[in-house]
């Protein structure tokens, strides 16, 4: 009964609430008329030829004679190079249809599809990049308002998801009609180049010229490459050279690729052509993470880690005798296939990308064929931004030690040794990503120090038998040592001090070294340790940044 009596009174409820709803009304809709429906069918199908057209005229950039003299300078366009560059089919393209505003000076009536860069995101085997390519057959590359927009949206984008940015450069520089406004879009370039260091990989590569404000982007980025005869970099052309310091130069003299890959240090690798260019950046982004956020990429582990015999006889007898460290290098890594960086430049230190197990790492050696391995500026320059690139994005650092100090002289004392020096190990002390040291020789005074020691938090330290770890050498300290004494008893006082000092014991009975190994068992020992170190953590104390002595 109950029941029957709450049902009738929802029942009743819901009657009163429907006839208490006003009635919904059908608004009025005016008929089209045959005529306005073809008139709106023919508006829609002008819009589609129109976007048609434009997107035809996008596609050609500058025009097919424009591409003609492109082509005819060995140089690609900029569509080819990101056809070039990314997984086929895989381009995304943004803002096509932009173009720049300008009104001054005549470019009212230039038509420039796109405004000279193309930008978009694609693949690079199967995992995302963003990337922006300039198109020199647009109003020569030059950068205005909205080109810097282009580029702008594109990085923001790749911050946003956490995926590498890619430019291609090959521009006139700054587009004089525009003024400010192209000081204002580099400024606003510079800014994010900034914002995304350490945070996602960022690779230019120079196809073209690069000059003036423009070349401040590329040496933000992380890795910057050029292309041997079509490509150069300078802040001020061989015209104004001359018009301010009288000196004739040519373009290549003054900013090509190989005055950057073997002086300045500006460029990290120098290829023959554009496509030899774009293939070892597709290389170089298989070693590297998307971004601060995540692990390096593992790849299949090679199906034997079986010790390397050759490796116990590498080291010669002679301790003044040079050998080959990247011989070492490709014996212990996966396949031997070692992505040297800045191979041409400060030759005494060896760095660049290799897998051990699969595991992307990244590797630091001192060269005993250049300067016998010395660490002087340009050597301690390189090593300090490669040691902070894979601290930034979690790739381990396998550092190969043979180094009898710092290279003395007048030169590099006033060039700055003590700063540059001091880059190094300021590198090595803030990293915090798993670091394995291996001595395989020489390892004097503060160079030792300076080299991943276990006093700058190196995870795991080795010697080999052939390690000679002291202050410095033997013969030098017995002449200190022994200043008044006689040849004979100097050369006594020599063995003396190798026997003491002159080898990897005092290291290891102080803990300095983890263990004196056979050079054959490297490779096991480095797979072994990179599985133990996997989940490390350490934190630096908190601050806003380190002051380093740049």
């Amino acid at each position: 009964m109950a029941m029957s009596t709450a049902f009738g009174f929802v029942a009743s409820a819901a009657v009163r609430c429907s006839r208490a709803r006003p009635a919904l009304r059908r608004l009025p809709c005016a008929p089209m008329s045959t005529q306005g429906l073809g008139e709106h069918i023919h508006r829609n199908e002008r819009v589609k030829e129109r976007l048609e057209l434009m997107r035809q005229q996008a596609l050609i950039g500058g025009g097919q004679q424009r591409i003609d003299v492109q082509h005819g300078k060995g140089r690609l366009t900029a569509r080819e190079r990101i056809e070039l560059l990314l997984d086929p089919g895989s381009f995304q393209e943004f803002d096509m249809l932009v173009e720049h505003r300008c009104t001054y000076f005549g470019m009212n009536e230039t038509s420039a599809p796109g405004d000279g860069v193309v930008t978009g995101c694609g693949r690079i085997n199967r995992r995302l990049v963003f990337v922006f390519s300039q198109d020199f057959t647009v109003l020569g590359g030059s950068l205005g308002e909205m080109h810097a927009k282009k580029i702008c949206k594109v990085m923001d984008r790749a911050m946003d998801v956490g995926a590498p940015v890619i430019g291609l450069n090959d521009s006139g520089g700054a587009r004089i009609q525009e003024g400010i406004d192209s000081l204002a879009g580099y400024a606003d370039i510079f800014q994010r180049n900034v914002m995304a260091s350490g945070v996602i990989p960022q690779i230019s590569v120079i196809m073209g010229p690069c000059a003036g404000g423009a070349v401040y982007s590329p040496a933000l980025t992380d890795f910057t490459f050029m292309v041997e005869g079509t490509s150069y970099l300078y802040v001020t052309g061989p015209d104004v050279v001359k018009s301010v310091t009288n000196e004739i130069v040519t373009h290549d003299e003054l900013g090509g690729a190989t005055i950057h890959t073997t002086k300045s240090g500006v460029a990290h690798r120098a290829f023959e052509n554009d496509l030899e260019a774009l293939q070892n950046v597709r290389e170089l982004v298989g070693f590297l993470p998307s971004s601060n956020r995540d692990s390096p990429p593992l790849l299949g582990k090679p199906p034997s880690t079986t010790s390397e015999e050759a490796l116990n006889f590498v080291i010669p007898k002679d301790p003044y005798k040079a050998y080959d460290m990247k011989y070492i290098i490709e014996k212990i890594v996966d396949f031997g296939d070692f992505f040297e960086i800045q191979p041409s430049f400060a030759k005494n230190i060896v760095v660049g990308f290799a897998r051990i197990n699969g595991q992307p790492v990244g590797i630091v050696g001192n060269q005993p064929q250049s300067a016998s391995g010395t660490l002087d500026i340009a050597s301690s320059t390189k090593g300090a931004r490669f040691v902070r690139f894979c601290d930034s994005f979690n790739i381990p650092i396998i550092t190969f030690v043979d180094v009898p100090g710092f290279l003395p002289g007048t030169t590099q004392e006033y060039g700055g040794i003590i700063r540059h020096g001091a880059k190094l190990l300021y590198a090595y002390a803030e990293a915090t990503v798993p670091k394995i040291t291996v001595i395989t020789r020489k390892a004097y005074g503060g160079a030792y120090d300076v080299m991943a020691s276990k006093h700058l938090r190196g995870d795991t330290n080795y010697a080999w038998p052939t390690a000679e770890i002291a202050v410095m050498g033997a013969k030098g300290a017995a002449s200190i040592l022994y200043r008044k004494a006689s040849a004979e008893k100097l050369v006594l006082h020599e063995e003396e001090y190798v026997n003491e000092f002159s080898n990897p014991f005092p290291a290891a009975r102080r803990g300095f070294v983890d263990d004196v190994i056979e050079p054959s068992l490297t490779r096991q020992r480095i797979i072994h340790d990179l599985a133990m170190l996997a989940t490390k953590t350490v934190h630096n104390p908190p601050k806003k940044h380190g002051n380093i002595p740049l």
